[in-house]
């Protein structure tokens, strides 16, 4: 059976899609023991540990070339 649930490797960059920090951009390192937490690298360095379901994959937008 397939999950719905997005497929996170080491060295993914994330975005906290939901919960208190929304919008905070970062690393995916790991599942905790609890595969429903997750462990990310924050941009000041920091490691902190969200639940998984509160993270996305960041998209990464290309500028348009302009004439």
């Amino acid at each position: 059976m397939m999950s719905d649930r997005p497929v996170f490797q080491e060295g993914d960059e994330v975005v906290l899609a939901e919960g208190t920090y929304q919008g905070t951009p970062g690393t995916f390192l790991r599942l905790r023991n609890d595969a429903t937490w997750a462990d990310i690298t924050e941009r000041d360095g920091s490691v902190r540990s969200h639940p998984l379901a509160w993270l996305a994959h960041t998209v990464t937008t290309i500028p348009a070339l302009g004439n």
